[in-house]
C-alpha cells in the first residue's frame, strides 16, 4: 500500500481537498486503485449535528454515513463509493480508544496521547485503506490522506505525531508528504510573498514531517523566481515546488497538475506499476474544463433555500447542476433565494427584499426546493412550489423539496387548507407529512433514514423512469425524518399527483410527479450524492433539460445525449506494445516538463 498524506498551511479553505482528489484521479487514470481518508481534527463523531454554516453541506455515503463534504470532492473525482470510517474525527480515535480502555485491553497501563491515540490513528488508516471502494472486492493501491485544518493547529497535533511515526511504520518508500499553502499576493505592493509558506513548512518540519511537494497556492500563476525561492528555503527542488493559481474550474485542475510531471514524480518516489497512460481520462477532463471556459448559453435555477448564506450548504446541489449543465453544453447560474424572504411577513417587514426575492423566482428558467430542518422559510418553499406548479415551471424538489410540494398541493388543489407537515404543526387535521415510526427522538446523531435505499417504479410512464434509463428499480441515498402520509395517497392521486417511485414495501412515497406538467417532480431521496462529472444525476439532468426546452427531444432519442455532447471517458487499457513503449521511457524527474501529449 502506499500512501500520500495532504497536509495545508497558512490558511485553510485553499483547496487541499480538489487537490488531494486530482492527485487521486491522476493515478486512478494510470490503472491504479486509489481511495481516500479525511481527518477532521474535531471532537464530534461525524458531521451528522452540524449546522450548515458551520461546516457546510453534511455528505451521506451509501452506508448512511454523515461525513465532511470533502469525501464529496473524492467521491465525484475518483468515481469510487466511500465509506463511514473514510472520514476519521478525533471523537471517532478517542471513542474507539476509551471503549478498549473500559474492557481492559490496557489492564495496568496509563493510557496516553502517545502512543495509544497515535498508535489507533495509525491502526485505523491502515484498516481503512484496505476496503475496496471501487465496486469490486479489489483492494486498493493506493490511499490519499487528507489532514484537515493547518499544521501548527493544536487539536491536529496528534495526527501530525502519528503520521510522524507512521512513515517509519511502513517505510519512506511507501509514504509521500504533500503540502499545500498560500502564497498570498498583497494589493499594496503586487508581490507575491513566500513567508507564510516557509513559516509553515519550518513547522511541518519542526514536528518530523518533510514534504516530497509543495504545493504553492496562489490567486495569479506563480512566477519562477518565487518559485526557486520556495525551492531554496523549504528544501526540496524547484520541479517539487507545483503551482495552482485560481481557475475558473476545478475541472483544470488534474491537467494543471499533469502538466507540471506530477505524475511522473509520484511514479518514481513512490515505485508505481501503472497499467495504462492517463491521457484518455485527462482529455475528458480538459473537455469539461473547456466547455465550462466556453459555453456561451446560460440558463438560471432558483435555488430556494435556508442556508443560502453559505453556498458549500449545498455544493453537493451545486455540482449536480454544474454536471447536468456540461452534459448540456449550457451554463447553469444559480440564483440563491433565501425562502423566508418569499413569505408574507417579509412583505410586511421589509417590502423591497420580498419584491426582489419574487422577482428573482420569476425570472427564472427552473426552480429548485433542495433538503433541509425546522420549520422557518416552510412556508417560502410552499410559494415556491406553488409558483412553480401554476406557472408551468420546471420544477425539481429534493427531500423537504417533496415534502413542501405535498403540503402545497394538499392545500390549494385538494382544499385542505390547514394541511402541513407534523413537524411543523402538530396540531394539523391533515398531516399530509408524518414523523417515520423507528425514527428516534431522544437522540440526535445518526437517527433519521441514512444512506442508500432501492425505490421500485410504479407506473409504466413515468419521466424520471425514462432519465434513469427505463429502469425498474434505482438506489439513491436518504438523509430525512419524515415522509408524505400513505393514508391520503388515494386522494392526491386522483387529482394528477403521482408516487411514480416507492420504497421496496411500498409504504413510502419517494418519487412524485404532476400530470400535465412539462417537468414536475419531486423525490424524497437525495440525488446529487452520487452526481459525478461525465455521469449527471437524472433528477437534475431532467431539471436542466425541461429548463432549456430539450427534454421531450431527449427522451424521444432514447435518454441518449448526442455525440458532440458526449464524454469520450472509458480508458480502455493500453495494448501491449503501448505498454512496453511508456515503460521504456525514461520516467525519471528531471526540469524539463512533459507536454500533454507525452502525458
Amino acid at each position: 500500500m502506499k500512501y500520500i498524506l495532504v497536509s495545508g498551511g497558512v490558511i485553510s479553505g485553499i483547496g487541499k481537498g480538489v487537490i488531494a482528489s486530482s492527485l487521486g484521479m491522476l493515478l486512478k487514470a494510470c490503472g491504479l486503485r486509489v481511495t481516500s481518508i479525511k481527518i477532521d481534527p474535531y471532537l464530534n463523531i461525524d458531521a451528522g449535528t452540524f449546522s450548515p454554516y458551520e461546516h457546510g453541506e453534511v455528505y451521506v455515503l451509501d452506508d448512511g454515513g454523515e461525513v465532511d463534504l470533502d469525501l464529496g470532492n473524492y467521491e465525484r473525482f475518483l468515481d469510487i463509493t466511500l465509506h463511514r470510517d473514510n472520514n476519521i474525527t478525533t471523537g471517532k480515535i478517542y471513542q474507539s480508544v476509551i471503549s478498549k480502555e473500559r474492557k481492559g485491553d490496557y489492564l495496568g497501563k496509563t493510557v496516553q496521547v502517545v502512543p495509544h491515540i497515535t498508535n489507533a490513528i495509525q491502526e485505523w488508516v491502515e484498516r481503512v485503506a484496505l476496503i475496496p471502494v471501487d465496486g469490486d472486492q479489489a483492494s486498493p493501491e493506493v490511499c490519499i490522506i487528507e489532514l484537515g485544518g493547518t499544521i501548527g493547529d493544536i487539536e491536529g497535533m496528534p495526527f501530525v505525531e502519528a503520521f510522524r511515526q507512521f512513515q517509519f511504520r511502513v517505510h519512506r518508500d511507501n509514504f509521500c508528504c504533500v503540502h499545500v499553502s498560500l502564497v498570498p499576493q498583497p494589493k499594496s505592493t503586487g508581490e507575491q510573498k513566500t513567508k507564510p509558506t516557509q513559516a509553515s513548512i519550518r513547522e511541518l518540519r519542526g514536528l518530523g514531517l518533510s514534504p516530497d511537494l509543495i504545493v504553492a497556492r496562489s490567486h495569479n500563476p506563480v512566477v519562477d523566481s518565487v518559485k526557486e525561492k520556495i525551492s531554496m528555503f523549504c528544501h526540496v527542488s524547484a520541479q517539487q515546488v507545483i503551482c495552482v493559481h485560481d481557475c475558473t474550474s476545478v475541472y483544470s485542475v488534474p491537467p494543471l497538475l499533469a502538466d507540471q510531471n506530477i505524475v511522473h514524480y509520484l511514479q518514481q518516489r513512490l515505485s508505481l506499476n501503472f497499467r495504462h497512460r492517463p491521457r484518455r481520462l485527462l482529455n475528458s477532463w480538459k473537455e469539461l474544463a473547456h466547455r465550462y471556459n466556453t459555453t456561451s448559453k446560460v440558463i438560471t435555477i432558483a435555488l430556494v433555500g435556508k442556508y443560502t448564506k453559505l453556498e458549500d450548504a449545498y455544493i453537493s446541489v451545486m455540482k449536480s447542476l454544474l454536471h447536468a449543465g456540461l452534459a448540456c453544453k449550457c451554463k447553469v447560474s444559480i440564483k440563491f433565494i433565501e425562502a423566508d424572504d418569499l413569505e408574507q411577513s417579509t412583505l410586511e417587514k421589509e417590502p423591497v427584499k420580498f419584491h426582489e426575492a419574487w422577482q428573482q423566482l420569476c425570472s427564472s428558467n427552473g426552480v429548485l426546493v433542495p433538503g433541509g430542518f425546522g420549520v422557518r422559510g416552510t412556508e417560502g418553499k410552499v410559494a415556491a412550489a406553488k409558483w412553480a406548479r401554476e406557472n408551468k415551471k420546471p420544477y425539481l424538489g429534493v427531500c423537504l423539496g417533496l415534502q413542501v410540494a405535498v403540503i402545497e398541493f394538499a392545500r390549494n388543489v385538494l382544499g385542505w387548507k390547514d394541511a402541513h407537515s407534523e413537524e411543523f404543526d402538530p396540531n394539523s387535521t391533515h398531516k399530509v407529512i408524518i414523523e417515520m415510526p423507528e425514527h428516534n427522538t431522544g437522540q440526535m446523531g445518526g437517527t433519521m433514514r441514512l444512506g442508500k435505499r432501492t425505490t421500485l417504479f410504479k407506473a409504466d410512464s413515468s419521466v424520471l423512469k425514462s432519465l434513469y434509463g427505463g429502469k425498474e428499480s434505482i438506489e439513491e441515498r436518504h438523509r430525512h425524518r419524515y415522509e408524505v402520509n400513505p393514508r391520503y395517497i388515494e386522494e392526491f392521486e386522483s387529482q394528477g399527483m403521482k408516487f411514480v417511485g416507492r420504497s421496496v414495501d411500498g409504504e413510502r412515497m419517494e418519487i412524485l410527479e404532476l400530470e400535465g406538467h412539462p417537468y414536475f417532480v419531486a423525490v424524497q431521496y437525495h440525488p446529487e450524492y452520487i452526481s459525478r462529472p461525465m455521469k449527471p444525476s437524472a433528477p437534475y439532468l431532467g431539471l436542466v433539460l425541461a429548463s432549456i426546452n430539450r427534454l421531450n427531444t431527449y427522451i424521444a432519442r432514447g435518454c441518449r445525449l448526442s455525440p458532440r455532447n458526449s464524454f469520450s471517458d472509458t480508458e480502455s487499457s493500453d495494448t501491449e506494445e503501448e505498454m512496453a513503449a511508456l515503460m521504456s521511457k525514461s520516467l525519471s524527474f528531471t526540469s524539463q516538463e512533459s507536454s500533454p501529449q507525452q502525458l
